[in-house]
């Protein structure tokens, strides 16, 4: 089993410090706007993100390198 940085059957309100791992409140504000960065819900003016797009989010964003022997 992989580790995942967030629950997956979370939502995660913006201002929730969990977030500040992939960007701070100010920069995720700019990605929305720009429509980029992981998926958001928005419920009124309240923005969620769930824990599985996070994860996904962060997991496409992942580079492989090669280990040295």
């Amino acid at each position: 089993m992989k580790d995942e940085p967030f629950k997956p059957s979370v939502f995660y309100d913006d201002t929730d410090e969990e977030l500040d791992l992939i960007a701070t409140r100010a920069m995720r504000a700019q990605w929305r706007h720009r429509r980029v960065g992981p998926k958001y819900a928005k419920f009124g003016r309240r923005v969620k993100y769930r824990g599985f797009d996070l994860n996904s989010w962060i997991e496409m964003r992942t580079v492989q390198t090669n280990e040295l022997a």
